[in-house]
Order: C-alpha cells, then sequence, then structure tokens
C-alpha cells in the first residue's frame, strides 16, 4: 500500500475510535433518560435497561482498537 492510502486508513480508524466513544455515551444516555415509549412493566424495563447498558459498553470498547490501529498505521506509513 502507499503511504498515502495508509495516512487515509490512519486517520479514518482514528475518526471511527472517536464515534465509537460518541455512540456508547448515547446509547448509555438514552438508557439514563429513556423515551417516554418505554414499557410500564418494571421488570422488562430493568432488562432492557441492562442489555443496553451492556451494548454502550460493548461500543465503548472498540475506540481502543480503532485508536491502536490508527497508530499502527500511522507507523507503518512513516517507516
Amino acid at each position: 500500500m502507499s503511504k498515502e492510502t495508509l495516512v487515509i486508513l490512519s486517520g479514518s480508524c482514528a475518526v471511527l475510535g472517536f464515534l465509537s466513544i460518541i455512540a456508547s455515551i448515547y446509547i448509555w444516555l438514552r438508557v439514563q433518560f429513556p423515551l417516554q415509549e418505554a414499557t410500564p412493566d418494571a421488570v422488562i424495563s430493568i432488562a432492557v435497561a441492562a442489555r443496553a447498558e451492556r451494548s454502550a459498553i460493548f461500543v465503548g470498547l472498540w475506540a481502543p482498537s480503532f485508536f491502536a490501529l490508527a497508530a499502527f498505521l500511522r507507523s507503518v506509513a512513516n517507516g
């Protein structure tokens, strides 16, 4: 691959890392402050909230991988 391609991929991975953080915060806030369409059943609401929190954590864990990949691609591009 050319150096320009590696630099573009590195920048893209860094942007994806920040988007992953933003998406994780959005998912977590959506759980903390649900919309009015939430079900009145407490057991279902707790289960949905727990699953959404796990999803937020899962998406948030993508960020270090994207940042590590961006750093690796940048170091390969620089030689």
